[in-house]
């Protein structure tokens, strides 16, 4: 039976193929260009060819995504009080623009303007929408729609079960973009201007990496020709969270965006060690920025001899006292302490040029950078502003206990200056077993000498795990721009975690920015959040727990077991259901149980190894399944999660991460008893 072509559904269809041979035709169209004869030499040739290059991968169109996904008809035409769409027009909203041969558009990309109230538009406030249309899709076919006739206030509101469908869609391979799914108050943050950083307080599920990735796009679409001379960077915690939200700008056409982790950008040095968590709590205080300050600046010392330039017949002196004055000025500028000295010689000079133009002769610039790089000028630069190496610096301050208690008097105490000194000192920069908070360090120092380049805008995720140095890292590279700070308080699993926004902010360097709070949960089922709940009055006291909106409950069930054999049979009825599954477990558990899969022919992945529609389950330590999620969770004794941590808060911290990274269904295994803050 033939489908009447007045058919809704069928004229939708009509549309989406429509628009999938428009986008074909205008990436064809890029394709066909030539420019061979545009460019004026070959630099510009392959920069050019680049950017088609790009171009063409932005237009791709990926067959298992919706090209669009809403429609809005606006009520009124252009002009009018009320609005900006016309009358009977209606848009396509979807993940970028397409438009006609005629230049119509097709589909709007989300991020416009006209766009918006397909996110805010409510019955109480329709925005001038008459019909908001969301489309259903299996794969890359649409299948269904559903409407909501904002503006007749006859029609009862209802939740929308494609919202639902689309949220609790199962989880194959890596993260994906939320762009159907954005609620108002997430859209709100992500159309924030590109001005002001905002910092976003967001429990489990909440979508705050999510939000803070369509920020980017977001900002790209509005200020792209800005950022695309400053910059964009994501910050993620690890490479395994990396991997699995990197495709989710590709899949919005934005390519540009770098990403990296913290030890990516104050990668100075080679990591050979690692501090026990006392010395990483010192090194990772802020308090450090001023030693490392004072021991720099230590370097400079007040010049005792005269400086003698000798040209030609003459010789000009610029006495001892004069030469303090120059440098008593450059310190009190306050400026990088590179950037003093590359000055010295300059103001040397200058106060030699003043002696010659007093003695009746008239030198000019080239006179007097010809001074400046007189090697008694010189010699006097080297004595009293010497070059420092960063990473000596740092070696130095961790080697010499002299040094070091010279240098943090009145900043830290006996005991600190004790926990970060080097048991044994190293010989060199190359040979020392550096770091991570040691690298950290380095990059300081290294901003103390040279300013660190600062880009347009910084996204860091995952950053309540931060010490208040690394903050300081990822400030310099964003003083002159904005960022989006995505964190937990309750999620913070490191000794040095966030103990507020305000004090987090400030050690960005950003403290005026906004702070938002997304209570409403997304992901995680209403049975599994409220349980993992139970750990916020010992993890975060006065922290707003998260509540669910998901009308489906989810699978929740807590399964004592006899031993590793039915934590296998456990992942077993996982696998039955359709979607991934994760096995989380204390670090110390993950190689029996990776010898048990094996053996019971399980074939698993490892964090940040995507998933396939054959190999469906992740063995996930602990320590690293923050910002991960799957449709189902097999957690493997909570207790051994909990003692698996220097400390009892941070083991319940580590557990309510663990808890709280499942879509659709959590199993709780335990052998042992389970932690009493879970009673």
């Amino acid at each position: 039976m033939s489908t009447p072509i007045d058919d809704p559904l069928s004229r939708e269809r009509s549309h989406l193929a429509a628009s999938r041979s428009a986008l074909r035709v205008m990436r064809e169209d890029v394709e066909a260009l030539d420019i061979s004869d545009v460019t004026a030499n070959w630099v510009n040739a392959e920069v050019l060819a680049h950017q088609i290059g790009e171009r063409i991968k932005s237009l791709a169109d990926l067959n298992d995504t919706p090209l669009f996904f809403g429609r809005l008809d606006y009520l009124h035409a252009p002009g009018s009080e009320q609005a900006e769409g016309a009358e009977g027009e209606r848009f396509y909203i979807g993940r970028r623009h397409v438009h006609d041969a005629d230049g119509d558009p097709m589909v709007i990309d989300w991020r416009a303007p006209v766009s918006q109230p397909f996110y805010r538009a409510s019955r109480k406030d329709p925005m001038d929408i008459a019909l908001r249309r969301r489309f259903g899709y299996t794969g890359g076919d649409l299948t269904a729609y559903e409407d909501e006739h904002l503006s007749d206030p006859g029609e009862a509101a209802r939740t929308s079960k494609l919202l639902q469908q689309e949220i609790e869609r199962p989880r194959v391979g890596p993260m994906r973009d939320i762009v159907a799914t954005i609620q108002p108050e997430q859209d709100e943050i992500v159309r924030s201007g590109l001005s002001g950083t905002v910092c976003v307080q967001g429990g489990p599920g909440t979508g705050k990496t999510a939000v803070g990735l369509h920020r980017v796009a977001f900002l790209l679409y509005a200020h792209r020709e800005r950022l695309a001379r400053t910059g964009t960077l994501v910050i993620g915690p690890n490479r395994s969270f990396l991997h699995y939200i990197e495709q989710v700008l590709p899949a919005l056409g934005e390519l540009t965006v770098e990403q990296a982790t913290v030890d990516d950008l104050v990668a100075h040095v080679e990591i050979k060690g690692t501090d026990d968590a006392t010395a990483a709590v010192v090194k990772g205080d802020a308090r450090m920025a001023e030693v490392l300050r004072k021991a720099l600046y230590s370097h400079v010392t007040m010049p005792t001899e005269p400086v003698v330039v000798v040209r030609g017949s003459r010789r000009w002196r610029v006495p001892a006292y004069e030469l303090g004055d120059i440098v008593r000025e450059l310190l009190d500028r306050d400026i990088r302490y590179g950037a003093a000295r590359e000055a010295l010689p300059q103001r040397i000079a200058h106060a030699v040029l003043v002696q010659m133009e007093r003695s009746g002769e008239a030198p000019d610039d080239r006179v007097q950078d010809a001074v400046a790089r007189n090697s008694a000028v010189k010699a006097a630069v080297r004595t009293v502003w010497p070059a420092v190496d960063p990473a000596k610096l740092v070696l130095r301050l961790l080697s010499d206990a002299e040094f070091l208690a010279a240098h943090a008097e009145g900043v830290l105490d006996a005991d600190e200056q004790k926990a970060i000194l080097w048991v044994k000192p190293a010989r060199s920069v190359k040979s020392a077993r550096w770091s991570a908070a040691d690298a950290v360090l380095i990059d300081e120092a290294t901003d103390l000498i040279q300013r660190t380049h600062s880009l347009g805008h910084v996204v860091l995720d995952e950053a309540q795990d931060l010490s208040p140095m690394q903050y300081r890292a990822v400030g310099r590279r964003c003083t002159t721009g904005s960022a989006t700070v995505l964190g937990d308080l309750a999620q913070g699993t490191t000794p040095w975690a966030t103990r507020s926004w305000e004090e987090a902010l400030t050690h960005l360097g950003k403290r005026d920015a906004v702070v938002e709070e997304l209570t409403a949960g997304f992901r995680v089922p209403t049975d599994v959040i409220t349980y993992a709940s139970r750990l916020l009055p010992h993890i975060a006291p006065g922290l707003a727990p998260v509540v669910s909106i998901r009308e489906n409950p989810g699978r929740f069930e807590v399964r004592p077991v006899s031993g590793t054999p039915d934590v296998v049979d456990a992942c077993r009825a996982s696998l039955r259901h359709e979607g991934s599954t994760g096995l989380i477990a204390a670090d110390a558990r993950v190689p029996e149980l990776a010898d048990a899969l094996t053996k019971a022919g399980i074939p698993y992945l490892g964090p940040g190894e995507e998933t396939t529609r054959e190999t469906r389950l992740t063995l996930v330590p602990a320590s690293l399944a923050k910002g991960l999620e799957y449709d189902y969770v097999v957690l493997d004794e909570p207790g051994a999660v909990v003692d698996g941590e220097p400390d009892e808060r941070t083991g319940l911290r580590r557990l309510y991460v663990a808890l709280t990274r499942a879509v659709s269904g959590l199993t709780v295994t335990h052998a042992t008893p389970l932690p009493s803050q879970l009673a």
